[in-house]
């Protein structure tokens, strides 16, 4: 293995009369050789073939070197394990364990690709493909199902991307305080059917009653009878988007902003709720209903009102809602269970980088945050079929990256097997054995 660019011996303190030295000339090692676990999950979805099949490749194939799924999955497995910048693939080309999980082979006179190679391959990507791997996202979020499910809630939100160049599209936002991109993310639980970057100069829901329109269309063709809910936040609760729902059968849970007819209406019940304060001075939470319909709606809907009183005052809060049943349940066990999406937007944006948006071109930047989400879809494969009951069932994707994916390994290939040689003090080694039975283990037929 090539070690031209690690020259030089590091001294550290003497241990007693020994010194301790540290070089990079140890031949076939591999910092992340828990890449492997991705491969496994990739041979189950098949992500690498069919996002290869869907980007055009204009290249001559006589001339080059790489092949295009080769570059996706280079490119893909480094973010998932950390590598974010394309800078990092100038090092990371040579890794032996890089080579074997992009299916290429390892080849010690024969590099993977290099930065300005993967550059063009983000920059050539164009809408039209982007808009075709968005869809290869919902299918993957559909073949999940073991069987049809009977309810599905979609979390819709927006996040700030903040941007420091001159990209396309960025536009400074007073909300966030700085220049940035909108990406609107839909997830199901802490499966992702939606990435789709904005400019900043937008309503957050711009493009939501599309995007829910074409996700309720597609489910519905496979899953007749599933039962949809959308949940957003107040961003979100726009009457058309509510009408669309009223129309199609589709139930809604929406933040509403609170006004001074809202706060009226509810006027006596946050009364009782600070009375009972003023008496226990413990934290009191009431939840009443009302009939109610903005200027702008063309109906009256049903409203949850949360009257809370703390030793801070009142916090009333407000949801819009087609559903029945009790005022507090739908609050507590139906809206605020979005709250779990905000963890799976951490994820995405800080774990996996979608937040790395640098290209001038937008649509680049699209690409960018769709490699970000077939990383994230890898990892949640790995987490949900993998690590199923095992104590990182529910861990982020920083703790698996750390845990599971960042161990250090000595290649050793021949014409036969490429073994790879852990560190016989991995304190994870059972459960590592574990997930590689499980994600290796055909899925049974339905």
């Amino acid at each position: 293995m090539r070690t031209d660019c690690n020259i030089g011996s590091i001294r550290f303190t003497p241990l007693s009369r020994q010194q301790v030295v540290a070089d990079f000339a140890g031949g076939a090692l591999t910092s992340d050789a828990g890449a492997i676990l991705l491969r496994e999950s990739d041979r189950r979805l098949r992500l690498f073939d069919r996002i290869d099949q869907i980007i055009p490749d204009p290249r001559d194939a006589e001339l080059i070197t790489h092949t295009q799924r080769t570059l996706i999955a280079q490119r893909i497995i480094a973010i998932a394990c950390g590598w974010e910048d394309l800078n990092d693939h100038e090092r990371l080309r040579v890794d032996p364990l890089m080579q074997i999980v992009t299916e290429r082979g390892v080849d010690d006179e024969q590099p993977l690709a290099s930065c300005p190679t993967l550059c063009r391959l983000e920059n050539r990507v164009s809408h039209k493909t982007c808009v075709e791997l968005s869809r290869l996202l919902v299918e993957v979020f559909i073949e999940s199902f073991d069987s049809p499910p009977e309810e599905l809630t979609l979390d819709f939100d927006a996040t700030d991307d903040p941007v420091h160049g001159q990209q396309e599209g960025r536009f400074f936002h007073g909300f966030h305080g700085g220049y940035c991109f909108l990406p609107l993310y839909v997830f199901c639980g802490t499966k992702l059917l939606v990435a789709y970057l904005r400019p900043s100069n937008i309503d957050a829901s711009k493009h939501s009653r599309a995007i829910l329109k074409l996700l309720v269309t597609r489910l519905r063709q496979v899953w007749p009878e599933v039962k949809i809910t959308i949940r957003a936040d107040s961003g979100f609760c726009r009457w058309r988007l509510m009408r669309w729902c009223d129309r199609h059968g589709v139930d809604y849970l929406l933040g509403l902003a609170k006004n001074s007819r809202l706060l009226e209406m509810n006027q006596e019940l946050m009364a009782q709720a600070e009375e009972a304060f003023n008496q226990t001075r413990q934290k009191q939470r009431l939840f009443g209903e009302l009939c109610y319909a903005a200027g702008t709606w063309d109906k009256e809907r049903r409203v949850i009102a949360k009257a809370e009183h703390t030793d801070k005052g009142s916090n009333p809060r407000f949801i819009v809602t087609s559903r029945e049943g009790d005022p507090q349940q739908l609050y507590d066990d139906g809206y605020c269970a979005r709250g779990e999406m905000e963890n799976r937007i951490k994820e995405q944006q800080l774990g996996l980088f979608a937040d790395r948006t640098s290209c001038h071109d937008f649509v680049a930047n699209q690409f960018r945050l769709l490699l970000s989400s077939f990383a994230y879809v890898l990892i949640e494969h790995l987490r949900r079929v993998g690590l199923k009951d095992t104590p990182l069932a529910h861990a982020q994707v920083s703790t698996i990256r750390t845990r599971l994916l960042k161990i250090g390994a000595l290649v050793k290939v021949s014409v036969r097997r490429l073994v790879l040689h852990l560190s016989a003090a991995f304190p994870l080694a059972d459960l590592f054995r574990q997930i590689v039975s499980r994600l290796t283990t055909p899925p049974a037929s339905g």
